[in-house]
């Protein structure tokens, strides 16, 4: 007699690793009655999560979406990260037709470029060295472009911010481009269509005011004065670089 098929469920709990060291590991310290069964009745194996088990950089950490990427394909998908790396290392980056198409037009209308984008290095949202390759590619194309930038804080440490703006600060003392304003992720990354948060975003790269009457000299400044008043990246109030 054949055995009736039963439904089977594929379950996956955000951030719940495997670390043997119970010290600040609240996997390891509650009481999972039915993970300890599972364990000692199922079968089981170990996934890697992060580098390039699931198209990452070795060495980067993975994220939830990447995780739920690898996961549903069933097999390693390179991600954006990954892809954009290595067209910046072979150079075909700067031959991208659609991003050669976008600087030419701002040639053609005698515009700007206006480059926004999270700052630093988490590699989930955006990547600095992604924005130092924008920026060459407008250089060699006779562009000097306007920066809008956004401090982490959340894929980065709380206060790495300083160290990434004084690396582009460093770069634009010999290269073109500006730093036009500077907002934490919090209130320009807000996704959940919070009008009071993004829109201090919007005022701010629209119209470079900030609703809360901020301005610094460059980017480090306002994030030293950010630090100074108890924000961390994430949370920076929109602030009008002059």
């Amino acid at each position: 007699m054949t055995k009736p098929y039963r439904p089977v469920a594929l379950i996956i709990m955000d951030g719940w690793g495997i670390r043997e060291m119970a010290e600040g590991n609240a996997v390891v310290l509650a009481d999972t009655p039915n993970y300890d069964r599972w364990n000692r009745t199922g079968e089981r194996t170990v996934l890697d999560a992060s580098g390039e088990a699931v198209g990452l950089p070795e060495g980067q950490m993975g994220n939830s979406e990447v995780g739920h990427l690898n996961l549903g394909a069933g097999r390693i998908v390179y991600q954006d990260l990954t892809r954009i790396n290595l067209a910046i290392r072979d150079h075909s980056f700067y031959e991208n037709q659609t991003l050669l198409a976008a600087l030419n037009g701002v040639k053609e209308r005698n515009g700007k470029l206006h480059l926004i984008g999270l700052l630093g290095d988490g590699g989930v949202h955006s990547h600095s060295s992604h924005l130092f390759a924008l920026l060459e590619a407008a250089k060699r194309n006779g562009i000097e472009p306007v920066i809008h930038l956004i401090s982490d804080g959340r894929d980065t440490p709380q206060q790495s911010g300083l160290g990434f703006a004084q690396q582009l600060e460093d770069y634009l003392q010999e290269n073109p481009g500006v730093i036009a304003t500077l907002c934490g992720r919090y209130y320009t990354m807000d996704r959940d269509k919070r009008w009071e948060r993004t829109g201090k975003g919007y005022r701010l790269i629209v119209h470079h005011e900030s609703d809360d009457g901020l301005t610094a000299p460059s980017a480090t400044a306002a994030l030293q004065q950010a630090y100074d008043a108890g924000n961390t990246d994430e949370f920076v109030l929109p602030v009008a670089i002059d």
